[in-house]
């Protein structure tokens, strides 16, 4: 798998986000140094395991729509009869 890579719109909320966890839940100030050092931290170490999770929603979602295109097939299947059958 290749790096996670953000945009540097998305890492910004992605910091403001952080450093607003860190103040409101454990009433400490952190900078945007650090926070970013967090997000790439996780990007790295546990980022494959959110991409992953998120492949396989997506492979359950696309089976059970495959599922249904499948059902809806066979209800436009026609009756047919076999001539000369004995």
């Amino acid at each position: 798998m290749s790096k996670i890579e953000f945009s540097k719109a998305e890492k910004e909320i992605m910091t403001q986000k952080v450093k607003r966890y860190f103040q409101d839940e454990l009433n400490e100030d952190i900078g945007n140094f650090d926070a970013e050092f967090l997000i790439d931290f996780f990007a790295e170490e546990m980022g494959g395991f959110f991409y992953n999770r998120g492949l396989y929603d997506a492979e359950t979602m696309i089976a059970e729509k495959v599922s249904e295109i499948s059902d809806q097939l066979l209800q436009l299947e026609k009756p047919v009869s076999v001539v000369g059958k004995a």
